[in-house]
Order: structure tokens, then sequence, then C-alpha cells
């Protein structure tokens, strides 16, 4: 009984520190900010220093970094120096600028911010300062002599494309030195993919041996993150990611500000840029070795890989190339371009839950068409799973439920007297083969795949804006009218009619608030949350009904 209590006091115990905390994240005073030109500018035009360096370790040592330009505040460099080509695919609408190819903007075009405002499209690069971001690749030199880098100014034969009825299509850039250096770039899109292959062939007209090495970079608003307890999507990470060939890390802005920049080396490693459910990345080719650097300057991250030095004989040719992708986290396609690129996808550390619930939730998903349906099905399976485990738990609740009389009994005798009352309790509960504890396993079983479901909800973009059926339009933001709490509350006063009161008075009254408490914390959870447990919640109900009549019937039986 006293464990029982104990674990009672501690959720209430957990529940109220979270929401304190999270009081605290959202109305204690913050620092003022104030926003001037000159910080606004700075933003927008490039960093010094934004070129990846190739140093004695890359093979070989540069001249010094080109010097900083400058352009007027609300502009982007690249609208303010060279004109773009406008590209779109079936689920793309992008921008490149023929200043070193950027992609300087990129908008989701089956991906609206909310559901009820559809023409109002995710856009996950952009130029404007409030939610800058974009992808710049190119390649630095050995030596003197012009420099195919993402300042440089490359020239297109046309303006525009459109990916129409085709399967795909290549934009192509060029560049060429006056010492007769010429590069093509090329922008591989297909059609329902946000993957975008970059290939840089580099062909040496020159008198001369050509040597350097291709980099990429990410360069991406960062800020620090504000948390809202009535907004789920607020607790999901923004900023940069990286992996190093063993394990991802993200990166968060106060680190980056307080420790500087962050660098690594590595064969299999890769950039990224996490906006919740959307990711812009680079990956390399494997195999080589390359530098990577994280650095923050202001409220701009940027991430950048630069591989090692190669050499191009006179008259020869070679060709550089990277993956780049922009869009939604869809793991099906992440794990088409890197198995590893799938970590961005971060489930937490229940991720070896969250993980396999996930495939299972895919799965069944392929056959019914329907992310709520497939959840009920789920919990229907998880419950079938681990129904032998929480049958014994039923039946000594059942068995409690039948010596309620008889603890009544004990009670009133021992009113006076709490320790002969507890022996007499005890062995009440040894005598009759009961486990007075044995209640809270159901609920020690069911807090991980909670929690797991929790973060598949909310990492997962497959179930982002995700209908359900009648006013359920969307899984992963809280129930509109708070429906499904209300009849997850009302469930759980059912369940609790189904099994013993607890003996201590203060314990009884505790249990039954907590509906209500459940009720006020689920409110704002992800309406697939709540559905979750609304059926976890009801089979368990008939579970126990079940199991109940069953020990009745046995309990006469003995009698006769």
């Amino acid at each position: 009984m006293d464990n029982q209590r104990l674990l009672i006091w501690a959720f209430f115990g957990l529940m109220g520190w979270i929401t304190y905390q999270t009081w605290v994240q959202d109305y204690a005073p913050k620092p003022a900010a104030t926003i001037t030109q000159e910080v606004e500018q700075q933003a927008l035009a490039p960093p010094e220093g934004d070129l990846p360096e190739l140093s004695a370790a890359n093979g070989d040592a540069l001249d010094a970094p080109l010097p900083e330009e400058t352009i007027e505040a609300g502009t982007s460099i690249n609208e303010a120096i060279a004109p773009t080509i406008h590209v779109t695919t079936d689920v793309l609408d992008l921008e490149i600028s023929t200043q070193g190819g950027t992609i300087q903007s990129a908008t989701m075009l089956v991906y609206p911010v909310a559901k009820d405002q559809p023409n109002n499209l995710v856009e996950l690069l952009s130029t404007t300062p409030s939610n800058f971001g974009a992808i710049q690749t190119g390649l630095r030199i050995v030596g003197e002599g012009d420099e195919p880098n993402h300042r440089a100014a490359f020239s297109s034969p046309r303006n525009s494309y459109e990916l129409g009825s085709a399967d795909e299509i290549v934009v192509t850039l060029d560049w060429k030195s006056s010492a007769g250096v010429s590069v093509e770039k090329r922008y591989r899109f297909t059609r329902g993919s946000y993957a975008i292959d970059i290939e840089q062939e580099v062909s040496n007209g020159s008198d001369g041996l050509w040597r350097g090495a291709d980099y990429s970079q990410i360069q991406r608003i960062s800020k620090e993150q504000e948390r809202s307890m009535f907004d789920v999507d607020s607790y999901s990470f923004a900023g940069p990611i990286i992996y190093n060939g063993e394990k991802s890390e993200k990166l968060k802005h106060d680190d980056l500000q307080d420790d500087g920049a962050y660098k690594f080396k590595s064969q299999a490693g890769w950039i990224g840029a996490i906006q919740h459910h959307f990711l812009s990345a680079v990956v390399p080719e494997p195999e080589e070795e390359r530098t990577y650097t994280v650095s923050l300057r202001g409220d701009r991250s940027t991430a950048n890989s630069i591989g090692q030095a190669q050499s191009i004989a006179p008259g020869a040719s070679k060709t550089f190339s990277t993956t780049a992708f922009v869009g939604p986290k869809l793991q099906s396609q992440l794990k088409e371009i890197d198995e590893n690129l799938t970590l961005t996808v971060d489930y937490g550390w229940l991720t070896i839950i969250s993980n396999p619930l996930f495939m299972l939730l895919s799965f069944v998903f392929k056959f019914v068409g329907n992310w709520g349906v497939a959840i009920i099905l789920v919990t229907f399976l998880i419950k079938l799973a681990f129904y032998k485990l929480t049958e014994s738990s039923g039946r000594s609740m059942a068995k409690m439920r039948n010596l309620q009389p008889r603890m009544k009994a004990l009670q009133d005798r021992y009113k006076d007297d709490k320790p002969a009352l507890s022996a007499a309790m005890m062995e009440l509960y040894k005598r009759e083969k009961v486990n007075p504890a044995a209640g809270c396993l159901p609920i020690l079983i069911q807090m991980p795949f909670f929690l797991a479901f929790y973060w598949v909800l909310l990492e997962s973009v497959e179930m982002r804006q995700a209908p359900f059926a009648l006013w359920i339009t969307d899984l992963s933001t809280k129930d509109p009218y708070f429906i499904l709490p209300l009849i997850m509350g009302a469930a759980m006063f059912m369940q609790q009619k189904l099994n013993p009161a607890p003996a201590d008075p203060v314990q009884a009254k505790v249990m039954q608030i907590m509906p209500i408490m459940f009720t006020a914390f689920f409110a704002f959870f992800p309406s697939g949350l709540v559905l979750y447990w609304v059926t976890n919640t009801l089979l368990s109900i008939a579970q126990q009904w079940k199991i109940n009549k069953v020990v009745e019937r046995e309990a006469k039986e003995s009698k006769h």
C-alpha cells in the first residue's frame, strides 16, 4: 500500500515540477533585445571568413580569405548582385542564385504551415532576415588565381526550369577563369524527391596543374528557442546537426556561442540544419576524409565541409559530387541518401521503442490509409502482446475488489491501532494470494509506450497534419474542442470503478481526482497521443471487466 502511495505522490510531484519549470521558461522576465539596422545588415551580409579554409591539413595552403562584402540592409547579397534561376518541381519551388550557384530559397509545395492556411507554405530556405537559410557549394584553389567559390559569378542558359511531366530536370551553371579553367555546376532534381544531386565538373584548359578542393556549407538563422507548455511543437529542436561518422549531435545555439566553433574530421560525415519536421542537409561522397566546422556569428550558424586538395592535369577534367536534401524528414527518402541521415528524426532516449513503433505504425498505415486508425490498431496489438502480463495484475485487483468488505471490517476493528491494521492487512493479502501493488504494473508498462508515442507523433513528419475522423483533422496537435481529453477522463473514471478503492482515505481522494488531473494534462497534448491513451484505457476496461466476472464466478464455485 505504501508503494502505491509513493508512486502516486511521485507522479504528481513530477507533474508539478515540470509545470513550474515550464511556467518559468514561459513567463520569467527576459533581457530586452534591440534590433538595429547595423545588426540586421550583419545578419544578411556574408560573415568574414565564411569560406571554408583549405589549410595544410587538407594538403596545401591557401591565400587569405576573400574580403567581406557589404550590402544594404533588407536585401540579400544574392538579390543585390546576381540574377536568380527559378526551379519548380512537383514538390519544391526553389531559387538558385547565379552568384556561386547558392540555393537561396526553397518552398515546400505540399506542406502548408497550418492546415487551415493551405496557401501559406513552409519556406525552409529564404533570403528574408527572420528565416534566413542557404546551401552554398564551391571550390577552393591552391595558390593564386580565380576561384569558383560561392561568391563567384556564374552564367546560365536559362532563368527558369519546370519539371512538368518529366521524371527529372538538370539545371546547369557555368564559370570560366581567365587562365582557361572552366566549371560546370549541375543540379539534378527528380520527381517526388527532396534530394538534389550536385556535381561540379572542373575542366583544366590552362597550361598548368590545377589543385583545389570542393566544399559545401549550410547557413541558417540561429536563435535561442522559446518554449511554451501550450505548444508541444516548441519543444522540438531547431538548429544545426552533424554526424561525425559514429554518432549524430545537435549543436545548441548557447553552446556554440559559449564554446566557439565545433570542428571534426570524418570519412562518412554530414552536416544539416533542423527546423522541426524539416531538414536542410548536405551529404558528401563517403570514403574521403573531410574537415567539418560549425560556427556561429550573431544570429547565423554556418556549417561547412571541405575535402582534400585534388590535382587536375592540363587538358583533364574531374567531377566533384555531393547530395543536398531540402525538405520534410521523410525517413524513406533519408535512408536512400544515407542510412544515418534518419538520425535527424530524434525520438530521444526511447528510440529503442519509438523506432520499431513508427515502423509498425507505417506498416499498418499502408493497409488502412489512416494514421488514427493505425494508432488504434497498434494500441490493440500492444495490449494483446502484454495481455498475459497484465492479466495476473488484473486478477489481483479483482480479488482485492472482492475483499473490500473484509478489509473494511479490519479497518473498523483496528481503527486506533495502525501497526495492528497493517499487520492484519498483510496477513489477509498473503492468505488470499493478493498483491496490493499489482495495480501499478499496467501503468509501468504503459508509460514507456506513452512516451514513445509522444515522440513519434512529435517528430514524425508523416503524421504532421494527418487527419483521423470528424473534428480530429490533425493528430499532431491538440484536440481543438477538447472532446477527446474529456472522453479519456470519463474512461479513466469508469476504469477506477472496476478496481478496488484504496484502503487509505487520503489515497482514495487522490485517486478520485486523477481523471480530472489527467484530463487537464492531456488537453494540450497531440490528439494522436490522447487517442492512444483513450484506446488503451477502453481496452483495459474491457479486460478488467472480463477478469472481474471470471474471478467472481471462481469465488462462487469455490464456496459450493
